[in-house]
């Protein structure tokens, strides 16, 4: 149950950082604020669950947190150039 947690708000990131296309309306759609707060969700749910989690766990949340803030850095910079 903890991994489909975290897969959901990870999903819901790629699909608004552009990564992946929203099921919904099959387009690419990108909402960066929406994927800070996606991912300011799993960080609040790793530091909720610190000590709470096996090693297992405790990898899988870090690095998921960390994939998507790379991503998220990525996507920034591209909307920055375009501006």
């Amino acid at each position: 149950m903890f991994f489909y947690l975290v897969s959901t708000f990870e999903m819901a990131a790629m699909q608004q950082m552009g990564k992946i296309k929203n099921p919904l309306t099959d387009k690419i759609e990108i909402n960066l604020v929406q994927a800070q707060t996606s991912i300011d969700m799993i960080d609040m749910i790793a530091e909720k669950t610190k000590g709470n989690l096996s090693g297992e766990e405790s990898k899988h949340i870090e690095s998921v947190a960390a994939q998507l803030k790379l991503n998220y850095v990525d996507e920034l910079a591209k909307q920055e150039k375009k501006d």
